[in-house]
């Protein structure tokens, strides 16, 4: 039983050495009957425009709940992870701008904060307590962030909506009706109503209300928060006295909470502050530019603040199943553990030599020419916000830190794939 006291005291491996990690992750209670309507809804095509794509296309458990890519391929891609390739008949316009983060413990209470640059996040300022980039347009009944931003996605034409002229949904994206009366969330909510075993599931579980949007986020959140909850790894035992880590990962715990500093940023029971850092990450792709603007640029987290002091900052991500969730960085750059923990040592000048050969990436030439790092300008402005200062390690603790984030991995599955899913779509064509 995990000892009910903030300050752990790990005496494991013949060491001994005290971390405060705070208060153990609060999860909410499961109600099964949304879990398992919102686990159809997450693998069901019928959400997206062209109704050829599913939350999992992106999100899959195979993949560690994200789809092995650096920079995905959503509408217009064909096949499913590492094996999505263009499709010839309908190509995207681009690549999906930002990597896919994966879904582990989203549904712990902590997480209030979504996407790389936390756009979207708890604030109870704004409607329902969520700010979004809707603003006071965003439709109320969305009862939790995670709600909120899984929804979102089918927003996007290189997502999940499809390209203009496309269907419905395209349509009334790119005339910007999105959250108004009619719009492209009511026409996904019609669609699903109009199946009628996601009609009596609905009915079940709220009698008498429509469904909508809103409804439809919540139980996909639902699923999310039941799905992958992952705190079971052996770093839990660990930590709970049940057993002791290999001494390996061990040294790389030592490392990791002591002079690595990995926990500076990587900090708590599920290895994140939640906040936002700038760590001179290559930009590989289109990035978050408009599409009328000439170079490919991520400014991070300032595209949310306007305080320059955000530049180039992007969300510190939980580490628990990192080992799944490759390729690594706010786009991907980095296709293993290793290469992303040797950036970490010395960020500026890995930036500068970095080499997109290490990056997961289809073959999307017709769309853009994924130009590492546009302007030299560009290239200083990220190296001047990077807040990570040079320090070494050797081979043997590159490896422990290894080891320890390995001991982090618990890769939960319950409901795991539906076989079918009520629209009768197929589940990844």
């Amino acid at each position: 039983m995990i000892r009910p006291l903030s300050l752990v005291f790990l005496a494991l491996a013949g060491g001994a050495m005290a971390q405060d990690l705070g208060p153990r992750p609060i999860f909410p209670e499961p109600d099964m009957a949304r879990v398992e309507l919102g686990h159809l809804l997450f693998y069901d095509p019928v959400l997206s425009g062209n109704r050829g794509v599913s939350c999992a296309t992106c999100h899959h458990p195979d993949f560690g709940t994200s789809d092995g890519l650096s920079l995905g391929l959503g509408d217009g891609g064909t096949g499913l992870g590492t094996a999505r390739v263009p499709d010839p008949a309908n190509l995207p316009e681009q690549r999906i701008p930002r990597n896919a983060p994966g879904l582990w413990n989203l549904g712990a209470t902590e997480f209030t904060r979504f996407f790389h640059d936390g756009r979207l996040e708890l604030d109870e300022s704004q409607p329902d307590g969520i700010r979004t980039p809707l603003g006071r347009d965003m439709t109320k009944g969305f009862a939790s962030p995670l709600a909120a931003q899984a929804m979102f996605p089918v927003l996007s034409g290189d997502e999940m909506a499809g390209h203009y002229a496309e269907n419905d949904i395209s349509q009334s994206v790119r005339q910007g009706l999105l959250s108004q009366p009619g719009g492209a969330w009511d026409r996904i909510a019609a669609r699903v109503a109009a199946i009628p075993a996601y009609a009596d599931r609905f009915a079940e579980i709220d009698p008498g209300a429509p469904v909508t949007f809103a409804g439809i986020a919540n139980v996909i959140a639902d699923f999310i928060a039941f799905e992958w909850r992952a705190d079971d790894a052996p770093f839990d035992r660990a930590m709970a006295g049940e057993e002791r880590l290999p001494p390996r990962a061990q040294q790389g715990m030592d490392l990791f909470y002591g002079p690595a500093g990995c926990a500076t940023c990587h900090a708590g029971w599920l290895q994140t502050d939640h906040r936002f850092h700038a760590i001179a990450m290559p930009q590989i792709g289109p990035g978050k530019a408009a599409r009328f603007e000439p170079h490919n640029r991520d400014e991070g987290r300032f595209r949310v603040t306007g305080d320059p002091a955000d530049a180039y900052a992007f969300r510190t991500p939980s580490l628990r199943n990192v080992t799944l969730t490759a390729p690594y960085g706010h786009d991907g750059a980095y296709a293993t553990l290793d290469a992303v923990i040797r950036h970490h040592l010395d960020p500026v000048a890995a930036l500068r030599r970095y080499d997109i050969s290490q990056a997961v990436l289809p073959d999307l030439a017709q769309a853009d020419d994924l130009r590492i790092q546009h302007a030299e300008a560009d290239v200083k402005a990220i190296a001047r916000a990077s807040t990570l200062r040079p320090q070494s390690l050797s081979e043997a603790e590159i490896a422990a830190l290894v080891a320890f984030l390995e001991s982090l991995e618990d890769p939960a599955r319950r409901l795991g794939v539906p076989s079918a899913v009520p629209s009768g779509l197929p589940l990844f064509p």
